[in-house]
């Protein structure tokens, strides 16, 4: 798909339904009453479409189906990784629509496990990959990119097929970013307390802010999708810099974050998740935060080899110390660090100001600072972005 193309997604969709739903709950009789009523019932709706869409790709026959993410790579390789889960069928008297099919799928999203040991064939253009499935049915592949792919167009389209001797084989498709050649920025943000108000860790906080408060009640920091517009255009307009997000929260929110993204007009991007957030057996503790965004960071910044990035994070969740480590890792690959103020306590922000000294000697500057503006402020002096998207962001955070 071109860069320039808006793609119309489920995400998209549910997003607009929510947005009209929202709005329709404000017109109408003064009965608050009935318009409340009215509104929590749209909103159940929507929550119960969007819970179940993930189960519709199997038509209620079950069995084994594969749900992919968001690639994202450069030229030379594309990172690819997602998930084959074994499923139940629906018994055929339940309609192939409507809120008891909605209901039914949810279940079935609850109960399904993964798919271990399954074989994922993957192929991108004339390139080609075979992996398999973890314990867990996950699977990811860092794809070579021997043939080249077109120049011109930013989001390419994977086929990806899953190996089933007692069955046909399931096939699906799967998005992958990979920049135009003449990229000059890389963009990896936080998304918990950077992007939205509240983190993903509190599920239900998330879920009240995203799909019951009101539209103008933002549940995005303000002026955050402008200066994240900004930053993927650039100073000409047409940069398509790539934007990946990492967040500490589990794969089975991916299409709630991917929803709020797209009602609040923040550029799309991958989203990287700790793969086992929950306690299991297997895993008896959830893995750490910052090792886990330490890690995906520095395979992005591998993956691009000597692409500049800016890192956007917030100074509740470890952030600044994960990102000076990088900066002193990949010493002139950071060119800036952003740091959301969440709080004003006195110690965090002594323990910031500290860890802006360790890099003042690079060619990084970290900004600690609770207002969009003043992000892209910084970033307009340093040429990250344009006039236009510096008074975007102004705007939007008055």
């Amino acid at each position: 798909m071109a860069a320039h193309r808006r793609q119309s997604t489920p995400a998209s969709q549910e997003a607009g339904a929510l947005r009209a739903a929202s709005a329709a709950s404000d017109v109408g009789s003064r009965g608050g009453v009935a318009r409340v009523g009215r509104r929590l019932h749209v909103i159940a709706k929507s929550l119960l479409r969007l819970f179940a869409r993930p189960m519709k790709s199997d038509r209620g026959e079950g069995g084994p189906v594969v749900h992919p993410y968001r690639g994202y790579g450069s030229h030379h390789e594309a990172f690819l990784m997602g998930r084959v889960f074994r499923q139940v069928g629906l018994a055929r008297v339940i309609p192939r629509r409507g809120a008891l099919r909605d209901a039914a799928d949810v279940t079935r999203r609850l109960a399904r496990r993964g798919f271990a040991d399954a074989e994922v064939r993957i192929r991108l253009g004339e390139n080609s990959a075979t992996v398999t499935t973890d314990h867990d049915g996950y699977f990811d592949v860092r794809l070579p990119l021997d043939v080249p792919l077109d120049e011109h167009v930013s989001w390419h389209r994977a086929e990806l097929e899953v190996i089933t001797p007692d069955r046909e084989n399931v096939r699906t498709r799967a998005d992958v970013y990979i920049p135009p050649p003449n990229t000059d920025l890389m963009v990896i943000s936080d998304i918990d307390d950077t992007v939205m108000h509240t983190g993903v860790a509190d599920k239900l906080r998330m879920l009240y802010r995203l799909f019951v408060e009101k539209a103008h009640r933002r549940t995005a920091f303000p002026g955050v999708a402008e200066f994240y517009q900004a930053l993927h255009a650039g100073t000409a307009g047409d940069a398509r810099r790539p934007i990946l997000y990492v967040s500490r929260g589990p794969w089975s929110i991916y299409e709630v974050l991917e929803a709020f993204f797209q009602l609040n007009h923040i550029p799309v991007g991958p989203i990287l998740f700790l793969r086992e957030w929950g306690i299991s057996w297997r895993h008896p503790w959830p893995r750490r935060a910052e090792d886990h965004k330490y890690d995906l960071i520095t395979q992005m910044i591998t993956l691009f080899g000597d692409l500049p990035c800016v890192l956007i994070g917030d100074s509740g969740q470890h952030d600044p110390e994960v990102y000076t480590r990088i900066v002193k890792e990949n010493p002139g690959r950071v060119k800036a660090i952003y740091i959301r103020r969440v709080d004003r306590k006195a110690d965090r922000e002594t323990a910031i100001a500290r860890l802006r000294d360790e890099i003042e000697h690079t060619d990084c500057e970290l900004l600690l600072s609770d207002d969009s503006a003043a992000m892209a402020a910084h970033a307009h002096e340093r040429g990250y972005i344009s006039e236009t998207g510096l008074h975007a962001v102004r705007q939007a955070s008055r």
